[in-house]
């Protein structure tokens, strides 16, 4: 197959495909778009990379395309699961000012160590919430708890944060 022939298939499948598939894959990850985006992705990769082998018909090129994706969220599952989960590193670049003083480096220090003992569920809903700006109900659907547990560890984190600082003067 030529050059040209093959990425107009390409562009063929994505374009009857394209939106079908990313719903499929939303729902699959729990809303989570940009996961979804990005398996789509790698699936019209391996389409491209397979374009010889796929079937010639619509429903073939479906079913062979969902089942690519498929596949490839599950691969995904379970490599997250193989690893410890990532904890957020704190990006503290932010409270620089032009006005450097001693007092900001010790507000500074003192919130990095207070965020620092909060413990992994608290860190991780405030860096959602606060540094990604993620909504509760994504942050939920994400953890896979109620809207009321994400608020919940959200009020006790800040105020665990709170009392860390005072204790530090």
């Amino acid at each position: 197959m030529t050059t040209r022939t093959a990425s107009d298939r390409i562009d063929a499948l994505h374009a009857a495909h394209y939106a079908s598939l990313l719903r499929f894959l939303i729902g699959l990850t729990h809303g989570e778009r940009q996961t979804a985006e990005d398996l789509l992705q790698e699936t019209m990769l391996r389409a491209w990379r397979h374009v010889e082998k796929l079937p010639t018909d619509p429903d073939g090129e479906r079913r062979w395309l969902f089942t690519v994706a498929r596949r490839l969220l599950i691969d995904l599952v379970r490599a997250r699961q193989s690893r410890p989960s990532e904890t957020p590193v704190l990006d503290m670049d932010w409270a620089s000012s032009a006005e450097d003083t001693t007092d900001v480096a010790i507000a500074t220090q003192s919130i990095r160590t207070a965020f620092d003992r909060l413990s992994d569920a608290h860190r991780n809903v405030l860096s959602d919430l606060h540094f990604r700006g993620e909504a509760p109900e994504s942050i939920a659907r994400k953890l896979r708890v109620p809207v009321g547990t994400v608020k919940s560890r959200a009020h006790y984190a800040l105020r665990a944060l709170r009392d860390g600082m005072e204790a530090r003067g």
